[in-house]
């Protein structure tokens, strides 16, 4: 599957930095904005309910949070709460369904985001008042929700420009990880937000970080080129994805994304995915690689190429099924976790860097909106596009049918044997 037009799911006012979907609401959470900068763009996270009509997806705006100045340049979910990364910041903000009867008080609170959200649905300016209709049905949809501040911890103390590149929560929801420009990886006792841990972790950026569910080991990506593994602030080891590589030097490539994943039918059973990528762009560019290690030992079982475009970002499915990848050139890929095989891939969908990826849980509420799809993914990207890609359900014979059909088949042939010779049986 190449070059081909997707159809958006939902486009916002501003460029799209960060998606997850809520399994308890179905949500689809998404956020950006154009940051401090004085050009008109506003910063915001979009409330999107999901819908499937008629084997397509779609996606209404249900509410909108203006976040003021500040763009959300990643995010991490946790029971009703978004740990969002603004400028040097993680600012947790929960998620509320309120009575319909405050529902006056939120559209005062919330007013200019809602009416936002009503422009961009009824697809003209804000001085359309044909669409004024719209803009109080709008509200009225909104009247459910609320997102309310309730911390904020600074997680990267660069001096010049700081900026939060990676969070996440522990599965048991008791601890928050944060990463940025310095190097440090922070974290903090949830939700008491009592500093756990500070140290530093690599020289320069930290890309991406992930922790195992029994929160033994945290895995760290700099742009260092090292991949480390830790327990606690203790560095454990690090990781070396092309031992068996030797056409590939040392500093050919840099690690750029990590995600643990469960291993379907083995509980307890981990395995972690990381993205390598080209340090230095050439006029003929190498190929990026993914790389399947073993969760307990972090030894390396399986690398493979993944295309020539340059990897941005990583998504692993809840049943660790599938691996999702977008690329700087927007393109988007889904692989086969076990083999590493592209089952799905669709070039340059968005017009410009895919930013995050996120799957749909395959139970709750979103199992319905995933329809006959044996998987689906969400994508953002720069271009204000958020897309869905699905792979419908490969055709398979159960295992009854497929023995059946084996003892039927040597009958057959005993019977044909007796008819040609007899006397054979």
């Amino acid at each position: 599957m190449g070059r081909r037009k997707m159809p958006d799911l939902y486009r916002a006012p501003f460029p799209l930095y960060a998606v997850k979907v809520d399994r308890k609401s179905g949500l689809v959470i998404t956020a950006g904005g154009g940051g401090a900068s004085k050009t008109g763009i506003k910063n915001g996270v979009h409330f999107l309910g999901l819908e499937l009509v008629g084997g397509q997806h779609s996606a209404t705006l249900v509410h909108s949070h203006d976040t003021d100045t500040l763009a959300t340049m990643n995010m991490a979910l946790g029971d009703e709460v978004i740990a969002a990364g603004q400028d040097g910041n993680c600012s947790l903000m929960r998620i509320r369904q309120r009575a319909p009867k405050d529902g006056r008080k939120a559209a005062a609170k919330d007013g200019p985001s809602q009416e936002q959200g009503g422009a961009r649905r009824r697809g003209g300016g804000r001085g359309d008042k044909s669409g004024a209709g719209d803009v109080d049905e709008m509200k009225n949809e909104t009247l459910n929700f609320s997102v309310e501040q309730i911390g904020s911890v600074q997680t990267d103390l660069n001096p010049k420009d700081p900026l939060q590149k990676c969070v996440r929560f522990s599965a048991d929801l008791k601890l928050l990880l944060a990463g940025g420009t310095d190097g440090h990886i922070r974290v903090w006792e949830y939700p008491d937000l009592k500093a756990k841990f500070d140290f530093k972790a690599h020289e320069g950026e930290i890309e991406d970080l992930d922790i195992t569910p029994d929160k033994k080991h945290m895995v760290t990506v700099g742009r260092d080129f090292s991949c480390s593994v830790w327990r606690g602030d203790q560095l454990a080891m690090g990781l070396c994805w092309h031992d068996n590589m030797p056409h590939i030097t040392e500093k050919m490539y840099r690690y750029q994304s990590c995600r643990f994943g469960k291993v379907p039918d083995q509980k307890d059973v981990l395995r972690l995915f990381t993205v390598q990528i080209p340090h230095k762009r050439d006029r003929k560019p190498p190929p990026c690689y993914l790389t399947k290690w073993d969760g307990s030992s972090f030894l390396p079982l399986l690398t493979k190429p993944c295309g020539n475009e340059v990897i941005s970002c990583l998504d692993v499915s809840e049943s660790g099924t599938f691996i999702g990848l977008g690329t700087v050139t927007g393109s988007v890929a889904i692989h086969i976790a076990f083999s590493l095989q592209r089952l799905y891939y669709v070039q340059e969908s968005h017009g410009i860097v895919v930013t995050d990826l996120a799957f749909l849980p395959e139970s709750g509420k979103s199992q319905a909106v995933k329809g006959d799809n044996e998987v689906a993914l969400i994508s953002v990207a720069v271009d204000s596009r958020c897309q869905m890609h699905t792979v419908p359900n490969r055709r398979s014979f159960p295992l009854w049918l497929v023995l059946f059909l084996c003892a039927f088949m040597v009958v057959g042939v005993l019977l044909l044997l007796q008819h040609l010779f007899p006397g054979f049986m």
